[in-house]
């Protein structure tokens, strides 16, 4: 029996593939991975990649064909008002990469902020996509108020 080895591909819905391509590749410093158009609508598969995780592409799709009306809108929707959550990416130090990615002008809608898991950071890409960035550390359940963080009594 063949085995699943790993993810490969994720899509992030985009408003403007190039601009959305610039963006990951100025700002992220990830690399292009394909830009090919296809067919006679010009679908176009357009992919970035972290240089140093090459086995995993990011497909930056425009919400329409082959998704329906309904769902397109709803994707364009909740990357409108910013609810559209992409991307978890990993990072040695999140204030230092908060820093350097503010400096380049991205929104951050959270600073890190300490979470059970780590240090977590919130940003925005050019779409509207919400991206967290976090710096992993070994889960500590009993460090959680957890009726504060579900909003339970």
């Amino acid at each position: 029996m063949a085995t699943i080895t790993n993810v490969s591909l994720v899509t992030v819905y985009v408003t403007d593939q190039d601009a959305a391509k610039q963006w990951y590749i100025d700002k992220l410093g990830f690399v292009e991975g394909s830009d090919v158009t296809m067919g006679d609508n010009g679908f176009r598969w357009l992919t970035v990649l972290q240089p140093d995780h090459p086995e995993l592409e990011v497909t930056l799709m425009v919400p329409g064909p082959p998704l329906d009306d309904n769902l397109a809108e709803a994707i364009r929707r909740s990357m409108a008002n910013g609810t559209h959550g992409a991307l978890g990416l990993n990072t040695d130090d999140c204030q230092k990469a908060y820093e350097e990615l503010t400096a380049k002008g991205v929104e951050f809608v959270q600073p890190p902020s300490e979470r059970p898991y780590g240090v977590e950071a919130v940003m925005r890409d050019n779409s509207g996509n919400w991206l967290v960035l976090v710096e992993k550390r070994e889960f500590d359940p009993t460090t959680v108020d957890w009726n504060a963080e579900t909003g339970c009594a």
